[in-house]
C-alpha cells in the first residue's frame, strides 16, 4: 500500500507562522501544536455535521469533534437556532436568567446522584471549585487522585506519582508549588490493595478520591467494574468522597455519565464538554447537604462572571434535550460499534498488532494488540504507529486529534456512509503503518 498524496497546508503554515508571534507555541492549547506528530498544525475554517474544512479547503470527516463536546456535530441546526434566539435577548448580564433554572431542570430531573449544582465556564474550574467544596465540607486536606486521569490544569491535579506505592505526588508542571503537591496522594488504577494501604496510611486525612471513572485522557483505560465497587466502598467506610470527574464521559456513555452506566453513585460530580452545546460549559453537583456548603449559602467560595453565560445555557439546552430523547445513546453505540468492528476485524484478518478500543461513541487507537489496557504505565510509549497513521488518514481526509493518547469520538451525525468510507481509510492507513514496521 502507497503512502497518499499529503494534503496542501499553504494556509495553514503560514498562519501558525504568524500565531507563533502571539501565543507561546502559536496555539491556545498545547495539544493542538501538532508536535507529536507530522506537519504543520491545521486551521479549521468551518464544521458542518460531521466534517470539518481547513484554511487550505480540505475537507475532513472528524473524528475530534472538538475534543468530544459536539455530540451532535457541527453546526447542529437546533442548537443554532437556540444561540441566536438567545442572543437577540443579550449577551451577558451577570444576573440570574430564566435559561440556567432551564438547563438546571433538564439535568437534574434525570439525575439521581445529585440534587444541585452550581455552572462555571469550564472542565478545569469545575474541578478546581468541587475540590475546594471536598476539602471545605469534609475539613480535610489531601486528595487521592489515580495515574493516568486527567483533571484540568488545576495546581494540585498536575501531580505525577513519586517513589513507592503510595506516595505524595511531584509537581509535573513548572508554577506548581511542591507545597500543593504534597497534599496530592498518587495511585495507580485498578489496583485495590494500593488504594487500601495509601487510606490507612493518611487515615482520617483525605478530603476526596478523584477519577475518571472512565479514564480516557491517557489512553482509554477501561476499569474493571469491580475496582470502582471497591473504591466506592472503602471511600464510605472511611468518609472519604468519591469524586467522579465525568468531563469527558458524562453525557457521553450516558445522559447520567459514568455513573448510571456503571450503577455507581458518586458524591460529587463534575461535568464539561458536552453539556455546553459546543459552548464553554462546566458545572458540579452533589446531594444537598454537601451543596450547602457553597456560598453564598455556605463557606466554600466560589463564583464567575461568566457563569450560567446565557448564550451558553441555550446551547445545552438544546443539545442536552436531543441527548435525552428515548434510544439517543443506544443508536450512538451501536454505530460506533459497527465503525470499530469493521477496522478490528481488518487488522485481525491482516495479523496488525492494533485494535480500537471503546466504550459508548468513545474509541482509542491501541498498537498493544489485544492486551487489555487498564493503567497508563501499561501502554506502549512509542507514538511511531499513531504518527504514521494519523498522517496517512489526514492525506485521506480523515481527521483524528493530533495526539496517540487521546481518545476519538462519534457524533450523531455520522452518517453510515461516512463512517464507512472512514473505516476503510483506516484500514489502508493501517496498511500503510506496518508495511513502514516490516
Amino acid at each position: 500500500m502507497k503512502n497518499a498524496s499529503p494534503i496542501s497546508r499553504s494556509v495553514s503554515e503560514s498562519l501558525f507562522e504568524t500565531a507563533k508571534t502571539y501565543f507561546p507555541g502559536g496555539v491556545n492549547s498545547p495539544v493542538r501544536a501538532f508536535r507529536s506528530v507530522e506537519g504543520t498544525p491545521l486551521f479549521i475554517k468551518k464544521g458542518d455535521g460531521c466534517r470539518i474544512w481547513d484554511e487550505d479547503d480540505n475537507e475532513f470527516i472528524d473524528f475530534c469533534c472538538s475534543w468530544g463536546p459536539l455530540i451532535l456535530g457541527h453546526n447542529n441546526p437546533k442548537i443554532y437556532s437556540s444561540v441566536m434566539a438567545a442572543m437577540q435577548n443579550g449577551a451577558s448580564f451577570g444576573a440570574p436568567t430564566r435559561l440556567e433554572n432551564e438547563l438546571a431542570e433538564l439535568i437534574l430531573s434525570r439525575n439521581p446522584f445529585i440534587d444541585r449544582m452550581r455552572f462555571v465556564s469550564s472542565g478545569t474550574e469545575a474541578v478546581m471549585s468541587a475540590l475546594r467544596l471536598a476539602r471545605g465540607y469534609t475539613g480535610r486536606d489531601k486528595v487521592i487522585k489515580f495515574e493516568g486521569c486527567y483533571h484540568g490544569h488545576v495546581d494540585a491535579m498536575l501531580v505525577k506519582a513519586g517513589s513507592g506505592l503510595a506516595t505524595l505526588g511531584t509537581s509535573s508542571s513548572a508554577g506548581v508549588p511542591e507545597s500543593f503537591a504534597n497534599e496530592t496522594l498518587v495511585l495507580p488504577l485498578n489496583d485495590v490493595e494500593a488504594l487500601k494501604a495509601c487510606i490507612a496510611e493518611n487515615k482520617d486525612q483525605i478530603a476526596c478520591a478523584i477519577i475518571e471513572p472512565i479514564p480516557a485522557n491517557n489512553g482509554l483505560l477501561l476499569q474493571e467494574k469491580t475496582f470502582l465497587l471497591a473504591l466506592r466502598e472503602l471511600c464510605t467506610e472511611h468518609g472519604i468522597l468519591l469524586f467522579f470527574d465525568e468531563v469527558i464521559s458524562g453525557f457521553r456513555v450516558a445522559f447520567s455519565g459514568a455513573a448510571e452506566y456503571y450503577g455507581i453513585a458518586p458524591d460529587i460530580v463534575t461535568y464539561g464538554k458536552i453539556i455546553g452545546g459546543g459552548l464553554p460549559v462546566g458545572a458540579y453537583g452533589a446531594k444537598n447537604e454537601i451543596m450547602s456548603h457553597v456560598a453564598p449559602e455556605g463557606p466554600v467560595y466560589q463564583a464567575g462572571t461568566l457563569s450560567g453565560n446565557p448564550v451558553a445555557m441555550a446551547a445545552g439546552i438544546a443539545q442536552l434535550t436531543e441527548c435525552a430523547k428515548p434510544g439517543f445513546y443506544e443508536a450512538l453505540a451501536e454505530k460506533t460499534n459497527a465503525f470499530v468492528d469493521h477496522i478490528n476485524a481488518y487488522a485481525k484478518e491482516k495479523g496488525y498488532n492494533f485494535e480500537l478500543v471503546t466504550i459508548g461513541s468513545i474509541f482509542w487507537l491501541s498498537f498493544n494488540g489485544k492486551k487489555r489496557i487498564r493503567r497508563s504505565d501499561e501502554i506502549d510509549s512509542d507514538m511511531t504507529g499513531f504518527k504514521i497513521i494519523h498522517r496517512e488518514l489526514l492525506n485521506r481526509g480523515v481527521y483524528l486529534g493530533p495526539s496517540g493518547y487521546e481518545v476519538g469520538f462519534i457524533s450523531a451525525a455520522h452518517d453510515p456512509e461516512s463512517l464507512t468510507h472512514a473505516a476503510n481509510m483506516f484500514c489502508e492507513a493501517l496498511d500503510v503503518v506496518f508495511a513502514a514496521q516490516i
